[in-house]
């Protein structure tokens, strides 16, 4: 009787191992490469902010804030964590 009860978890357990390895696996390595990068940002570096805001960082902050060139003389204050990723503007069109 204790066989044929086990035998009905096999399906839950089997769908908590996909769901696992699918999901919850690649979202916290997502999370852990951002935490990463957010930790390595410097002046200098061209970004891309979450609002699609692309600039350049001219200050970085002990508060966890940055100011990013974005214009000539426009200069926005952001939140790291609002830094989406790292990118190459210079090569962009104009």
């Amino acid at each position: 009787m204790s066989g044929s009860g086990f035998a009905q978890f096999i399906p839950l357990i089997l769908i908590f191992v996909i769901f696992y390895f699918f999901l919850i696996r690649p979202q916290q390595k997502k999370i852990k490469d951002h935490k990463a990068m957010v930790a390595s940002l410097k002046r200098g570096d061209e970004v891309i902010t979450s609002g699609g805001i692309l600039g350049k960082i001219e200050k970085v902050h002990e508060d966890d804030k940055v100011d990013i060139l974005i214009s000539n003389d426009i200069t926005v204050k952001v939140v790291k964590s609002t830094i989406q990723s790292l990118t190459n503007i210079s090569n962009t069109k104009k």
